[in-house]
C-alpha cells in the first residue's frame, strides 16, 4: 500500500483547518432560523426525481387497464370546524428580538472565533515544522527521516481529528440552544394566540397583505423573553450529550405532627 505524501497531508490539513475561517464569514444569525436554509443551500435531503410531480406521468396509457375503481365507503357527517380568527407571525423578526437568541449567537460566535484561532495557529506551526523537516533532510540518517516523517503525520492526524471534533461540538450546542428556543416559542405562539381568540397562524412570509392588527410578531417576542431570558448553553468544548441532567427537586420534609395533650 503506497502512503500519501507528506507535504500531500499537509496540503489536506490546512484546507481542513481553513475550514472555521470560512464559516466564521458566514452570517451568524442563519443557523437558528427554523425552517430555513442558508441562501445557496439545497435542502439535506432532497425529493427523488420520481416522486417529483412533474415526473409523474400526465395520463395512463392505453394499454395499461386498471381494475375496477374501489367502492368508497359512506362518509359520516363531521363537525364543522370553527370560524377562521387569523394571526400573522414571523419567527425571524421575533428571533433577533429574543435576549436567549443573543445570547446564543454571541456565545458561539465567540467559540467559531476561538476555534478559528486555534485552527489558524497550527497551520503556522505545521508549516514550521514542515520547512524545518525539510531543511534538516540531508543531515539526517534515513532512520531519522522516518522518524520525523511518522511523528509529523500523527500530529497532523490528530490536528485534523481535534479540529473537527471541536467544530462539531460548536454545531451540537448551537442545534441544543435552537432546540431550547423553538420549544418556547411553540408554548408562547399557543398562549398569545389563545389571549386574542385565533385559531389559526400564518407565517408572515406567505401572507400577501397584512394588516398591523393581525400581527403577533411583537408580543410574541415580548413574552418568549419573559419566559426564556437565556438558554443552557454547555461549557466550551463539551457537547450536550456530555451534561448531567439536572437534578430532581427534593421533596420538603413534611412537619412533624404534634401530639395531643391527654
Amino acid at each position: 500500500m503506497r502512503h500519501t505524501s507528506l507535504p500531500a497531508q499537509l496540503a489536506v490539513l490546512l484546507l481542513a483547518l481553513a475550514a472555521p475561517a470560512a464559516a466564521q464569514q458566514a452570517p451568524s444569525q442563519q443557523w437558528f432560523i427554523p425552517g430555513q436554509h442558508a441562501p445557496g443551500h439545497a435542502p439535506s435531503r432532497p425529493i427523488a426525481a420520481s416522486a417529483r410531480p412533474e415526473a409523474a406521468p400526465a395520463t395512463i396509457p392505453v394499454e395499461l387497464q386498471l381494475p375496477p375503481a374501489p367502492k368508497l365507503p359512506p362518509v359520516p357527517r363531521g363537525l364543522m370546524p370553527p370560524a377562521t380568527v387569523v394571526g400573522v407571525l414571523s419567527v425571524p423578526d421575533a428571533l433577533r428580538e429574543s435576549t436567549a437568541y443573543q445570547q446564543a449567537d454571541k456565545t458561539l460566535a465567540e467559540r467559531r472565533q476561538h476555534l478559528n484561532e486555534d485552527a489558524q495557529k497550527e497551520q503556522a506551526a505545521l508549516r514550521t515544522l514542515s520547512g524545518q523537516l525539510a531543511a534538516d533532510r540531508a543531515k539526517m540518517t534515513p532512520a531519522q527521516i522516518h522518524a520525523k516523517e511518522s511523528e509529523l503525520r500523527d500530529r497532523i492526524a490528530a490536528s485534523r481529528r481535534k479540529f473537527a471534533d471541536r467544530g462539531r461540538i460548536i454545531q451540537e450546542q448551537g442545534q441544543f440552544a435552537l432546540a431550547q428556543i423553538q420549544r418556547a416559542l411553540q408554548e408562547v405562539v399557543q398562549e398569545v394566540a389563545a389571549s386574542r381568540g385565533m385559531n389559526l397562524v400564518l407565517q408572515r412570509q406567505a401572507v400577501a397583505v397584512n394588516l398591523p392588527e393581525f400581527d403577533l410578531t411583537a408580543q410574541v417576542a415580548a413574552v418568549l423573553n419573559k419566559a426564556l431570558p437565556s438558554v443552557v448553553i454547555p461549557p466550551e468544548g463539551v457537547a450536550p450529550l456530555k451534561l448531567k441532567a439536572p437534578a430532581p427537586h427534593a421533596a420538603a420534609p413534611k412537619p412533624a405532627a404534634k401530639k395531643k395533650p391527654h
